[in-house]
């Protein structure tokens, strides 16, 4: 599957920069054709002799040669690639890609690349599991980056624990895998929901829950990366928009489900993420309502279920529901797989640690006709990934 990839291999400065001539070695074993970009660190930690000797092309350090002028073009660089991989990923490199610091060679390439992005991340447990790396890492997936995780064992500094980078053959394995499945989707539609609706109250008040939308944004995300065409129906949300899906906002529940009924004719499937409001005030008040003696009541109506009215048309489409439960999360999950003619739903609970809203990691228990499938909790970006798979499965 990698035999006449193109790969640029970044490496930045991280002890286990040692493992890059491996990971490289391997690479180029598979046919792939490869470039080294080293941050001004990194080099020091492994030569750059070594990693143009395994790549059989010279490493990029610099902007320009100081000797001739001669410019190192990132935006070439960045056009050229079909992946661009850093490993090592160090925290300090993680935080300049998530904020879109451009001070080297190997930073301008990934601004620049057009290809899938992935990173190894390198560093010891604390480093890694300090919120500030985590907040960096999540940002880094929504907006598109795929994160092979870190192992756990001894690490530099003699503890023990997760952030070493993955080995080598874990890396080439998961490139294989991505690549085998990108085209999967190819010529594909689909309508992706996600984020929370907001329902007014009145010009300053609004009904609404706590999603943050990162599920349905690493669904769209996934979806685009194996070759489909990807309309993103969202409601509120502070997450960028995952490169190549089309977005479409829908703050209100009512909003959402007009595109919804609007795209759903000429797409191949839906995945329902977001979580759209059951009841909506009667009337939106158009003045700020004054607080005032006693209590306020405010009539609250049903708003349309999305998914079943998309339900009660397939006609041989694919339709992906959610269902977040707090008790009887099975028989609720497989009441709802029915009465809105799911192909199959998505069932999390929040009694589950770790799989609450906001956070990057959900657990989930896929659940159709034939039965169900429980997975272990796993970072969204995998969830997502195991959520198309099922959906490939169907196609096919």
């Amino acid at each position: 599957m990698l035999r006449g990839k193109k790969i640029i291999v970044g490496v930045t400065g991280s002890i286990a920069a040692y493992k890059a001539a491996v990971l490289v070695r391997s690479l180029v074993k598979e046919g792939a054709e490869v470039r080294v970009v080293m941050t001004p660190l990194g080099r020091q930690f492994i030569t750059p002799l070594t990693m143009a000797t395994l790549s059989k092309h010279p490493i990029l350090v610099d902007f320009f040669n100081p000797e001739n002028g001669e410019w190192n073009s990132h935006v070439a660089l960045g056009e050229w690639a079909d992946a661009f991989l850093i490993a090592p990923a160090t925290a300090n490199t993680l935080a300049k890609m998530a904020t879109g610091v451009a001070d080297n060679l190997l930073l301008t390439t990934y601004l620049s690349a057009r290809c899938p992005v992935f990173v190894a991340p390198a560093m010891d447990l604390d480093m890694f599991a300090h919120v500030t790396t985590q907040q960096n890492l999540a940002r880094l997936r929504t907006n598109g980056v795929r994160i092979i995780e870190p192992e756990e064992g001894e690490l530099a500094s003699g503890l023990s624990g997760k952030g070493r980078m993955a080995e080598p053959e874990t890396i080439v394995e998961y490139l294989r895998v991505f690549f085998a499945k990108k085209k999967s989707l190819s010529g594909r539609k689909f309508l992706v929901t996600a984020g929370a609706t907001i329902e007014a109250i009145d010009p300053v008040r609004f009904i609404s829950n706590h999603s943050s939308g990162k599920m349905g944004y690493a669904v769209a995300a996934e979806l685009v990366a194996r070759g489909a065409e990807v309309v993103l129906l969202s409601g509120r949300t502070s997450l960028p928009v995952p490169g190549g899906v089309r977005l479409v906002e829908t703050l209100s529940a009512d909003a959402m489900c007009r595109a919804a009924l609007a795209e759903w004719p000429a797409v191949d499937g839906a995945v329902m993420c977001a979580a759209v409001a059951d009841y909506t005030p009667v009337e939106c008040s158009p003045i700020k309502l004054k607080k005032d003696e006693g209590e306020l009541c405010i009539p609250l109506k049903r708003t349309v279920d999305i998914a079943a009215e998309l339900g009660r048309s397939k006609e041989g489409r694919i339709l992906v529901g959610f269902a977040l439960e707090t008790d009887h999360e099975q028989e609720h999950a497989e009441q709802k797989l029915l009465r809105k003619n799911l192909d199959f739903i998505v069932l999390n609970s929040l009694r589950d640690a770790g799989a609450c809203f906001g956070g990057d990691t959900n657990k989930i228990t896929l659940i159709d006709r034939k039965g169900q499938t429980e997975f272990p909790l796993e970072s969204k970006q995998r969830v997502a990934e195991r959520i198309v798979d099922r959906i490939v499965e169907l196609l096919q």
